[in-house]
């Protein structure tokens, strides 16, 4: 490959150290990468130029490379790409890479800006994002933002996962900010950078511009397309900027998912201090993906049957009329057991109200909530409202809620329990987490998002007047329902 015109251009066998230059990689505007080679081991070698660089140049990036180096120094996460060394050339006789630092790091495949086509979605996008969300969490977490997450800043390995890379605009944060360079991909950056003043130490950026560039990728990953379409740079920042302005909606492409609009707009939200955080993207992500961890549908309901089968040996051991009814009954540790609730809904019911440890959720909230919405009444047909069912789904929402390996499949009516219930306990782990920081019990505001809108609630500040009713014989029915 012809490296003329890389930011540094190294000849294949140069040695750095014990490390011998193979084939060209990567270049960026202040980089290149390349393969290296010692002892049957290969490596990533990122070459930082000093030779050709003006005065003011080589201060931007000694700093940089200062930035990468202590984030790598700071942080270990299996999300983030591995520095192994660093090294600096000392070659006299070659002016051009004389005294220009080499960073040693673990070698990738590719980076995700080679796996988006124009108009393609990438196989595997909610795993890829929910990994991009790990790097991420655990980054802002340590008080650090990344400060240019974009597809060629995110590598995939070998063995198909991904790490976070180039860190030369992170920073570390004082407070609720760090503060970076004027610099950064126009098509990642949120329109709120550069409106920072310009300080002698950068621009003020906080963790919530790095939501936004992920809110970016995630629509690339899904669509093959950038959120505001238009076609120069230049013309997508204005549109971002008139968007966060109020003067224009955001329409995402179509080709992106439903299940994940809400994700991406969450994400693209003009407020940065409404932006969730990167933890919480992270848990829907892996929700919406069916990686999440300590929720598997499966193993609830492995344990229904086990606590079935257990509270019918002990019936049948110890006789008619003496065995205590929250013993008889394997779910009276979260259900009342003389209650209304139909016994062939209780697994079900549990298994969705303790599906996740989103605020608010119960066994007692869902059955709180298939009470008010239908009275347990499995055939409920309501053609004009197109809603259906225990839970009054309407089909064309449902898809979204059913077991991964079935999302985006319509059913038509009569909707089953069997898919009606545990789907409630997906869409509350997913909506919950969301109306953090709303005034008003969790749960009651979850049920009146059921009704209507997590959106709505949050509009409102609580829960309109119109759903007030609603509200209050919820909260009754829980009540009703939640053990003594």
């Amino acid at each position: 490959m012809d490296t003329k015109g890389w930011a540094v251009s190294v000849s294949s066998g140069y040695r750095v150290g014990d490390w011998r230059v193979g084939r060209p990689v990567a270049t960026g505007s202040w980089a290149s990468v390349y393969l290296g080679t010692r002892d049957g081991q290969e490596a990533a070698l990122k070459f930082l130029p000093t030779g050709t660089l003006t005065r003011r140049q080589l201060r931007h990036l000694r700093d940089m490379t200062e930035r990468e180096i202590r984030l790598h120094d700071r942080l270990r996460h299996p999300r983030l790409i591995r520095l192994r060394e660093t090294l600096v050339i000392d070659d006299a006789g070659n002016s051009e890479l004389d005294g220009a630092c080499v960073l040693v790091m673990d070698l990738a495949e590719r980076s995700l800006a080679d796996l988006i086509g124009e108009g393609a979605p990438v196989p595997d996008a909610p795993r890829l994002i929910a990994e991009i969300c790990e790097g991420l969490a655990h980054m802002h977490a340590e008080k650090w933002v990344h400060g240019d997450l974009k597809p060629n800043n995110v590598l995939v390995m070998a063995d198909g996962s991904v790490r976070l890379a180039d860190f030369g605009l992170a920073t570390e944060m004082d407070g609720t900010h760090g503060y970076l360079p004027p610099m950064g991909s126009v098509d990642h950056v949120p329109p709120e950078r550069w409106g920072e003043p310009l300080s002698e130490k950068g621009h003020a950026v906080r963790a919530s511009a790095d939501i936004w560039a992920l809110g970016v990728t995630a629509c690339q990953l899904f669509t093959g397309h950038l959120p505001f379409s238009a076609p120069t740079a230049r013309a997508r920042y204005v549109a971002a900027v008139e968007y966060a302005a109020g003067e224009s909606p955001l329409s995402l492409p179509v080709s992106l998912p439903e299940a994940w609009r809400s994700w991406v707009g969450d994400c693209l939200n003009p407020d940065p201090r409404s932006r969730p955080s990167a933890a919480r993207q992270l848990y829907r992500a892996r929700l919406l993906a069916g990686t999440l961890k300590g929720a598997p549908r499966r193993t609830g309901r492995r344990m229904a049957k086990a606590m079935a089968s257990a509270a019918l040996v002990l019936a049948g051991a110890s006789g008619a009329g003496t065995v205590d009814s929250r013993l008889a009954d394997p779910f009276g540790r979260w259900l009342r057991t003389d209650s209304d609730i139909p016994r062939e809904y209780r697994a079900l019911i549990v298994e969705a109200g303790t599906m996740c440890a989103a605020p608010g959720l119960s066994p007692a909230l869902v059955a709180g909530i298939l009470k008010a919405e239908s009275g347990f009444d499995a055939n409920l047909f309501d053609e004009a409202k197109d809603e259906y069912g225990l839970a009054r789904w309407t089909p064309s929402v449902l898809q979204y809620y059913l077991p991964v390996g079935r999302q985006g499949t319509i059913l038509d009516p009569p909707l089953s329990p069997e898919d009606s219930i545990p789907a409630v306990g997906r869409y509350l782990c997913v909506r919950l987490p969301l109306l953090a920081g709303v005034p008003g019990d969790p749960g009651l505001l979850g049920a009146v998002a059921f009704r209507s809108s997590d959106d709505v609630v949050r509009q409102q500040g609580g829960i309109p007047e119109r759903f007030q009713a609603h509200a209050d014989l919820v909260r009754r029915h829980r009540a009703e329902y939640q053990p003594r």
